[in-house]
């Protein structure tokens, strides 16, 4: 009966598994077809597999150029978010007062707004800035990146305040007591200690700020400027969809970031774990 339960269960389980990978099925397969034959059964097997689709949609979508630009805003994002994020939730953790609980509660709430709701007010501040402080927030890259920073901060510093509360202040004021000066005590003590929960956030907001479509659709009109995400905007015309080589597209959007996440998973479970331990 046991027996029964444990193979009834491994089958639900196969199920539910075929279930969620279904869509990257869908995307694999129809990435090799030519568009009769997608329509005619798009989950049926290719008749060849032939990566002239891929070559075809990395011309179009400009791939090497947007390859370029994904990089250049996902890892200077990624380490300003880490420096900042680290040394905010270390002075919050150190400071107990009011004024630090509630910069800490107010970054807390902000996680609860979602995107779509900010859209517009976004918008309309970084045209004030732009037009008042002559700053260019749109179509650059680094006002895509300074609005990465500010969404991605708060679920860091909640990430990062958790972690540095589990560090004995002993060590700060040994270390102090040896005549280290404030910023020598945290790059010097604080921030090593903090390697597994820094693995965790530079890899959680890599794999959200690469394939953020959204925020990027709304900032970066110049076609120079696009990421691999937004090059997909290519094969979705207004009357016509190139559905072959949007797929093979997509796939070119996706593999980069799945790599990164099956070389870096074993270390998002293992910060997660150390900072829920500690």
């Amino acid at each position: 009966m046991r027996k029964i339960r444990k193979i009834t269960k491994e089958l639900l389980l196969l199920v539910v598994a075929l279930f969620f990978l279904s869509p990257i099925y869908i995307i694999i397969v129809n990435s090799f077809k030519d568009r009769q034959e997608l329509y005619e059964n798009a989950l049926a097997l290719p008749k060849s597999f032939s990566f002239q689709y891929y070559l075809e949609a990395m011309e179009k979508m400009n791939f090497l150029h947007a390859l370029g630009n994904s990089l250049y805003i996902t890892i200077l994002s990624v380490l300003i978010i880490v420096v900042l994020s680290s040394m905010t939730a270390w002075m919050l953790a150190r400071t107990d007062n009011k004024l630090s609980k509630i910069i800490f509660m107010t970054l807390i709430a902000t996680m609860l707004i979602p995107f779509q709701t900010l859209m517009m007010p976004l918008m309309q501040f970084m045209s004030t800035i732009t037009n008042t402080l002559h700053i260019p927030m749109f179509n650059t890259r680094e006002g895509l990146i300074f609005m990465h920073i500010g969404f991605s901060s708060s679920i860091s510093v909640f990430l990062y305040h958790g972690f540095v509360k589990s560090i004995p202040i002993t060590l700060e004021e040994a270390a102090t007591i040896d005549g280290a000066s404030k910023f020598g005590v945290f790059w010097r003590v604080i921030f090593p200690m903090l390697k597994p929960i820094t693995v965790t956030v530079m890899i959680l907001n890599v794999i959200n700020i690469w394939n953020d479509y959204l925020l990027p659709s709304l900032t970066l009109t110049d076609k120079g400027l696009r990421t691999i995400p937004l090059s997909t905007f290519y094969f979705f015309g207004e009357f016509t969809i190139k559905w072959n080589l949007a797929m093979a597209g997509l796939m070119l959007t996706i593999i980069p970031v799945v790599i990164f996440y099956v070389l870096a998973q074993k270390h998002i479970i293992k910060g997660i774990g150390e900072g829920a331990v500690k």
